[in-house]
């Protein structure tokens, strides 16, 4: 058996184990990485609205899972990128430190790369990020996590750099349908922090069709630091 579909067996065993954390029914199309990184691929080649790197970056990906996404994200990497993953299930951490020191792709980054094995919450870094990707399956989680995750992005996002997460299209409205009381008003609190983020910091949307289901990639910038002329930073 190929090592994608041992990869794919590994999934499934954990959305079927732990679907509150893992939240896919699918791994990631290769539609939807690309969309998901479109943001890192515009840095690298300014062929989109952010600015182009004036040298090495650094990338988080948290939630990478068995690294559908994380494959298109090692192809962009140049010498130099510094890239750290957060991941918060054993079994997936497993399968991608297996990755990086047996798949070619993967090792070619591998001395510049990390598995972190915690809640993205207790995960700090000694410097921002220029390019987080998340992977993280919001509407699975309560209110309270959402916006602690979203704080967390935020606080290790460097000024102007870019945040990139995925939603399913609709779940929220079809889950609002179909749910108790409860539930439906926790996605309805989920979508009202969501949403406030998006009206501060919205980049651009990714429509991807060819996914399972169907999903948006929003990408959210953080605006650069504002100093008043003595170059001290101002609220």
């Amino acid at each position: 058996m190929g090592r994608s579909w041992r990869d794919r067996l590994a999934f499934f065993r954990q959305v079927r184990e732990h679907y509150h954390t893992t939240g896919a029914i699918a791994p990631s199309s290769r539609f939807l990485a690309a969309a998901q990184t479109g943001s890192l691929k515009n840095r690298k080649e300014n062929d989109g609205r952010e600015e182009p790197s004036s040298g090495p970056l650094r990338v988080l990906e948290v939630g990478p899972g068995t690294g559908a996404v994380t494959r298109r994200i090692v192809q962009l990497l140049v010498p130099g990128d510094r890239f750290d993953l957060v991941e918060i299930n054993q079994h997936f951490a497993d399968v991608l430190a297996r990755r990086f020191e047996h798949d070619a792709t993967f090792a070619r980054v591998a001395d510049r790369s990390q598995v972190h094995v915690m809640p993205l919450q207790e995960y700090s870094a000694e410097q921002p990020y220029d390019v987080i990707i998340s992977g993280l399956p919001m509407n699975n989680f309560s209110a309270e996590l959402v916006e602690e995750l979203f704080e967390a992005y935020f606080r290790l996002l460097s000024d102007e750099g870019t945040l990139s997460y995925f939603e399913y299209m609709y779940m929220r409205p079809l889950r609002s349908l179909v749910s108790r009381r409860a539930d439906r008003q926790r996605v309805r609190r989920i979508g009202q922090i969501m949403r406030g983020y998006r009206d501060r910091f919205h980049l651009r949307t990714s429509w991807v069709f060819v996914n399972l289901p169907p999903a948006w990639v929003q990408h959210l910038q953080r605006p650069p630091a504002v100093r008043d002329p003595a170059g001290a930073l101002t609220e």
